[in-house]
């Protein structure tokens, strides 16, 4: 495949001082009567001015003659090329896309809102101008068909799918790395260069967006559950092997029992506990 080659032109301040010379050779012809000379002179002076190009810092210029491909000035500065050439010009500068959130279903099929932004430049100019029709909406179009690819290989998390290593809303760079691959990959035929490409905005669609926030709140609670049990018992346990090894009280199965179910419920309740003293027998 054909790729760009960079050239470098004539000085544009020795053309400007031929058409200075010229316009005055041209200016003389028709004082002294030589209107052949004044009339050349002229035309070399119109075909040189035609052929002034001011390349700016971080942009390029890309020429073409008779359909053929001559090239592209990286350069900056004041040059004279050929009046003949097509050129157009092509910024080197960083681009930036932030795209709105679109609507995608995850890999368990949940809809889901996603965004992104994107950072990027054209590298290279032979294959961003004649490799693709209009490379900007090229890249837009090529981002958003790698996002919707990406959001349909992870779930949004790992409720649904929990064999799934990578999640979506907990990725974190490993997801953005893998949509900047994929985003650097389709974009290669237009000679664009990815700088960055990284998630921005991702939530559930409305539709089922309070749904699932419901069954987070579910799970952190079971989750707080889970561990307040897990202490309750370990601290039940060690309650009674200490009151054991220290013969403390004896106590028997039945005693145990409604200890170890007293400990629980005060360990583990929502409210703090109201203690009734027993001022008689342990038995009474």
């Amino acid at each position: 495949m054909k790729q760009e080659f960079t050239v470098k032109p004539l000085s544009g301040y020795l053309a400007l001082l031929i058409a200075i010379l010229s316009i005055g050779g041209s200016i003389a012809g028709f004082v002294f009567n030589i209107i052949w000379l004044g009339v050349v002179l002229m035309l070399l002076f119109f075909f040189i001015v035609m052929g002034f190009k001011v390349v700016n810092p971080n942009d390029s210029c890309v020429m073409v003659l008779f359909g053929a491909y001559k090239g592209t000035i990286r350069e900056n500065g004041f040059f004279w090329v050929n009046p003949f050439y097509i050129t157009r010009r092509v910024s080197l500068r960083a681009r930036n896309f932030d795209s709105e959130p679109i609507k995608v279903n995850d890999k368990v099929g949940n809809p889901i809102k996603i965004g992104f932004v994107l950072v990027w430049r054209v590298l290279d100019t032979y294959k961003s101008v004649f490799d693709v029709d209009d490379f900007q909406h090229f890249v837009l179009v090529q981002s958003d068909a790698a996002l919707r690819k990406l959001a349909g290989l992870y779930p949004y998390d790992n409720f649904e799918d929990h064999e799934s290593v990578l999640a979506l809303r907990s990725g974190g760079e490993e997801i953005n790395d893998e949509l900047e691959r994929e985003i650097r990959e389709r974009l290669q035929i237009a000679g664009i260069e990815v700088i960055e490409a990284r998630i921005n905005y991702i939530a559930y669609a409305e539709e089922i967006a309070n749904a699932m926030l419901r069954r987070q709140q579910a799970s952190a609670v079971v989750s707080a559950r889970f561990k307040i049990v897990e202490g309750a018992v370990s601290m039940v346990q060690m309650a009674l092997e200490q009151l054991s090894d220290k013969n403390i009280v004896e106590l028997d199965e039945e005693r145990k029992a409604a200890m170890v179910s007293n400990l629980m419920v005060v360990l583990c309740g929502d409210k703090d506990a109201t203690p009734i003293v027993n001022t008689g027998t342990l038995h009474t």
